[in-house]
């Protein structure tokens, strides 16, 4: 998790319509004595002439963690004349209590109250919209579906309306090796984090150590729950989306780990809504790299105008989905930049986009279907180069030049094409598919193939064969029994150049973004009209040429700090050639911090560590370890943390080790150990 605030191309706006003033460390009562931390800005006259208020609700502690993205945009919305409002979530920063897991029924029922409290002050009008990105984008689209009456909208960003199948947790029924453990961990280390002395007073240590006690690992119920069941149903508002009753504004981005759910809410969801696709990662669309970033503080202050001031700002009138059609670029692990343009569709499915069909004829694709059968066998360090899951915009996220991949694969080509092509939509993979095994995952990999040989990833996609009926109640394959199956890839808009050609590449692992089965697989891939990649072609529309362009990104003034470290990342893969292990090493130093409004002090390691040796699926191993300090002059706090996992034939296990330091003196060391069976996982 990378709260840094990246140099991007955006004007910083220190005017505004409405001088503002702030409320530090206010206390919110709920009603079983529990109190909220939270900071409050105002426009100066709110108290005279009440505002409508925009809600952030977040674990990430607000007085440091967060503190620098939280002074770009909350200023922002207080100048424009709103109650900007940055609450720490039960369990969290200077709020009371234990956070035990994401998502809780817990952290709705406070956020009710909350709203209720913002309804009652003064200084507010009754109308609030919430805001997020990530938990916060999450428990938006959960807090609207409980319908309390004076929330008024909402704007969700990089969420999801599936917590089974579209979040660090499972995809396609397959375990997320990588960001399961990852961040599980986080979490882990965060929750351990203490309240701030000069805030709380002498109850801080005694609710510190409370909290590192009492304060489970969560990948201990995650891995618990490897089915679709009423755990991952709880917060998951595809369940029914007629619960959401109030405007939605969607935002996402190609290089995110969320963008999946955007056109599902556009189709869903019923009410006024909308939603924007940028090439960005795991951040605001003003600040986000690959840019370009746009002025998305002001689109969200014109919805904020249209929803909770009830004025006609002209958004709605405008197309329903605004998405960025990337262009073709060299295979690269960081963009600050990619090429493209900005087209629109007034609904989702988009009218008018066509399938376009690519069968496997050898090792080619083609507009025929002939061929023999092909043979596709496990190659356990697969996936080694694929990037994170969730990129958030750091040196080394995104997927290496794919020609290092498809070694370890299975990969059919198909002809340069003789003009643009563009697709937007979730390219699917349909197969008559045989496995010598009861259990395997089917992974499938598009590329963009240069004249020159550079393979750049587009989209990728998996599916645990044992879920292909339902996430709910899978069931084993019949060994050497053929199974129609479709995969769908992420959705994504992407022009391939004239003179590339699209590349598929086949396998049964994605390691470490898939945890592996217990044995290796080999496939039998039919030929044939039942196995091809489906493409879905999209042609430009007049509506395109009638865009306006978005305003500059802009942010308020972003706090003053001092770098006590700089930040950095490395993340190698290594080969022993001699015991055939490899391992991908991940080492994110996030830097220290001093802020001047406050003066705490705090920083961040993380080393996450995959390993896994070849032709053996049960030696894979994740390791992730953090070390974080928060701090102010004589009172000082460490935490080092270790989570890793590992697995035989029939069970995982779990270790979680938590170490805390007050000043020079360890006050707290405990290990959690767990074996949890595997189910069709």
């Amino acid at each position: 998790m990378v709260f840094n605030v990246r140099e991007t191309n955006r004007t910083i706006r220190t005017k505004f319509p409405k001088e503002t003033k702030e409320l530090s460390n206010v206390m919110i009562p709920l009603s079983d004595g529990t109190q909220l931390a939270a900071h409050i800005w105002l426009p100066i006259d709110a108290e005279t002439t009440p505002v409508p208020a925009v809600l952030e609700y977040l674990p990430y502690r607000k007085n440091e963690f967060t503190a620098l993205r939280d002074s770009l945009r909350h200023p922002y919305f207080a100048g424009h004349g709103y109650a900007s409002i940055r609450v720490d979530i039960r369990g969290t920063g200077d709020s009371d209590g234990i956070l035990y897991d994401e998502y809780l029924k817990q952290e709705q029922d406070d956020a009710l109250e909350v709203l209720d409290w913002i309804s009652k002050q003064p200084w507010s009008t009754g109308s609030v919209g919430m805001i997020g990105k990530s938990w916060g984008g999450f428990n938006g689209l959960q807090i609207a579906a409980r319908q309390h009456p004076s929330l008024k909208a909402i704007i969700t960003l990089c969420s999801t309306d599936d917590r089974y199948a579209d979040d660090v947790h499972y995809k396609g029924g397959a375990m997320l090796a990588s960001d399961m453990l990852w961040w599980a961990s986080t979490m882990f280390a965060y929750n351990a984090r203490p309240q701030y002395p000069e805030v709380r007073g002498d109850s801080w240590r005694e609710n510190w150590l409370e909290r590192m006690e009492l304060t489970p690992p969560y990948a201990e119920e995650w891995v618990r729950h490897q089915r679709y069941d009423s755990y991952w149903k709880h917060g998951s508002v595809i369940e029914n989306y007629e619960d959401v009753t109030i405007p939605v504004f969607a935002v996402g981005g190609w290089a995110d780990g969320y963008t999946n759910a955007i056109p599902r809410l556009l189709t869903g969801l019923k009410g006024p809504r909308k939603g924007l696709i940028g090439p960005w990662a795991h951040e605001y669309p003003e600040m986000a790299v690959p840019g370009p970033q746009i002025g998305f503080l002001q689109e969200a202050v014109r919805w904020w105008d249209e929803w909770l001031k009830e004025e006609k700002t002209g958004i709605m009138d405008e197309p329903m989905l605004r998405v960025y059609m990337q262009d073709s670029v060299p295979p690269q692990t960081d963009y600050s930049y990619r090429p493209g343009h900005w087209v629109a569709e007034q609904q989702w499915p988009p009218a008018n986009v066509l399938e376009k069909q690519l069968f496997l004829n050898g090792k080619n694709l083609s507009g025929t279907a002939e061929g023999k059968e092909v043979i596709v066998s496990s190659v356990q360090q697969h996936g080694l180069y694929a990037g994170v899951f969730c990129p958030f915009g750091q040196p080394g996220d995104l997927p290496a030049d794919q020609r290092i991949e498809n070694g370890m694969a299975v990969v059919f080509d198909a002809a340069p094409v003789e003009e643009d092509q563009a697709i937007l939509g979730e390219p699917e993979f349909r197969c008559k598919i045989k496995s010598d095994k009861k259990a395997a995952h089917l992974v499938v990999r598009l590329n963009d193939v240069a004249p020159d040989g550079s393979s750049t990833r587009v989209t990728w996609g998996v599916l645990n064969l044992t879920h292909r009926d339902s996430d709910e109640h899978p069931s084993y394959l019949e060994p050497g029994k053929p199974y129609d199956i479709t995969v769908k890839m992420n959705v994504i808009g992407h022009t391939l150049q004239k003179g590339h050609h699209w590349q598929l590449a086949v396998s049964p692992n994605y390691w470490p973004h898939i945890w592996p089965f217990p044995e290796a697989v080999t496939f039998t891939l039919g030929t044939g009209e039942e196995t091809s990649l489906v493409l879905p072609l999209r042609n430009p529309k007049d509506l395109d040429s009638t865009l306006k362009p978005f305003a500059q990104a802009e942010t308020a003034p972003v706090l003053e700090k001092d770098i006590m470290r700089e930040a950095g990342r490395t993340r190698e893969v290594k080969q022993d050639a001699a015991t055939g292990v490899w391992t991908l090493d991940d080492f994110s130093d996030e830097g220290k911090r001093k802020l001047h409004c406050n003066g705490l002090e705090y920083g961040s390691t993380n080393r996450n560590v995959y390993t896994i040796r070849e032709n053996d699926p049960l030696s894979a191993r994740v390791e992730c370890d953090w070390t974080l300090s928060v701090g102010k002059d004589e009172w000082q706090t460490y935490l080092e943390t270790k989570s890793t996992i590992t697995a035989d034939e029939t069970h995982y296990y779990l270790m979680n080790e938590l170490k805390a330091w007050e000043n020079d003196k360890e006050v707290f060391h405990k290990k959690w150990e767990e074996k949890i069976e595997r189910d069709f996982t």
